[in-house]
């Protein structure tokens, strides 16, 4: 089978507990196998990865949206950053534009609604829990609230919540959000795949390898780095995840893998601080920290291997800039990558590298498939419930008070 993506781990001992190994090696055992008999039951919060998941829309009910060239998503947190870092993937691909309200950014409001068309515009309002703050003041604001409105599309659970009854009530296309699904991991659920549809990207290619680390030869990756990745977090060496990105295409996406990874695992005292780092222009900024400040990092370093076939003359700037004529800007990033992981290598600073091979549905499918798993095991290793996130409810119950 042909790679897409290359993983490979530089994890040294001495950031490791190898009198853990025994344990878990037996508690991952056990965890994955509780997955893979679980995968195919509905209302197992992996069920999005099997074979066996139906989403809950029909295509031909869909298809009469097709014909709005502008779209805008309204959500927050998981129910929106998937649908961005799908777009930003695979934009190329992409003839439709689409817009994300995933904060309350009066600006970007007032821009959004200045610059569109409301009646040409499709809009899709996802809250799983169907009362988000941010989520309904959005929707509000823009003041598109009509009853048979007939360009918008409602994603909410199926129960008595403020979004679900107003679609009810005003006759709004609604989609039922699966309950037995947290946001952050919905992604491949209608969440993520009915805007993926929309955008015009083939549904089945996403669904294509994500098993792939759990039914392959790829399956001893996924044990190595959640053994390893789960010694880091207890032993509470390595504080934060630098998510160091040379490929532009990814950016979104590492936002919604900063989300699983810090509200999934940061709990009991325990966790990771996830920052995402462009490159190369952080080579400018943060380098120097990063490689010569505390050893408590594991850096993720994203790269892309494709072909770019564009050649920037600088013969301009004369001969002391030979080395660089007719480079490729893939050239030149890759000779930069390759430079900070022979410097890492040799301060024994740890880090991981993840090769993406092809900008397709299947590729990014997988990296979804792969941090959900490798999250929701870490967790699991760890005792820690990597589906919940206690803290953030007690800030949204606070909110609510200090706003009544």
């Amino acid at each position: 089978m042909k790679k897409n993506i290359i993983y490979k781990n530089f994890i040294q001992k001495q950031y490791l507990n190898s009198k853990l190994n025994k344990k878990l090696n037996s508690s991952y055992s056990k965890s994955l196998k509780k997955i893979i008999i679980n995968l195919d039951y509905i209302k197992d919060s992996f069920h999005s990865l099997s074979k066996k998941f139906k989403i809950n829309y029909n295509i031909k009910d869909l298809n009469k949206f097709k014909k709005y060239n502008s779209v805008v998503i309204i959500g927050m947190g998981g129910s929106i950053t998937g649908a961005e870092a799908i777009y930003n993937f695979l934009k190329k691909k992409i003839k439709k534009d689409f817009f994300f309200l995933s904060n309350i950014d009066e600006v970007n409001l007032f821009n959004l609604k200045k610059n569109i068309n409301v009646n040409k515009t499709l809009f899709i309002v996802i809250s799983k829990s169907g009362s988000t703050t941010e989520t309904l003041f959005n929707f509000a604001f823009l003041k598109i609230i009509q009853k048979n409105k007939k360009n918008i599309i409602v994603l909410s659970e199926k129960e008595k919540n403020p979004l679900y009854q107003l679609s009810k009530k005003m006759n709004f296309f609604h989609v039922e959000h699966k309950n037995y699904i947290g946001g952050r991991y919905s992604v491949l659920s209608e969440v993520g795949m009915l805007p993926a549809y929309l955008m015009g990207l083939n549904i089945p290619k996403f669904r294509k390898n994500l098993l792939i680390h759990i039914r392959s030869k790829n399956k001893n990756f996924l044990k190595d780095s959640s053994i390893k990745l789960t010694k880091l977090l207890k032993n509470k060496k390595i504080k934060n995840l630098i998510f160091f990105n040379y490929v532009p295409q990814l950016d979104k996406f590492l936002f919604w893998c900063q989300q699983i990874i810090a509200e999934s695992l940061g709990k009991k005292g325990l966790g990771f601080l996830p920052v995402i780092s462009p490159a190369p222009k952080d080579h400018h900024s943060l380098l120097q920290l990063y490689l010569d400040g505390p050893k408590d990092k594991l850096f993720y370093v994203f790269s892309s291997e494709i072909n770019d076939k564009t050649k920037i003359s600088l013969k301009a700037f004369g001969k002391q800039f030979d080395f660089l004529n007719n480079k490729s800007f893939n050239q030149i990033k890759k000779a930069q990558k390759n430079s900070f992981l022979q410097v890492l290598k040799k301060k024994k600073i740890p880090y991981r590298e993840f090769k993406i091979k092809d900008f397709s549905e299947e590729v990014l499918g997988e990296l979804f498939s792969y941090f959900i798993l490798e999250t929701a095991i870490i967790g699991q290793l760890s005792n820690i419930n990597p589906f919940n996130q206690p803290a953030v409810e007690q800030v949204k119950i606070n909110t609510k008070k200090k706003l009544n």
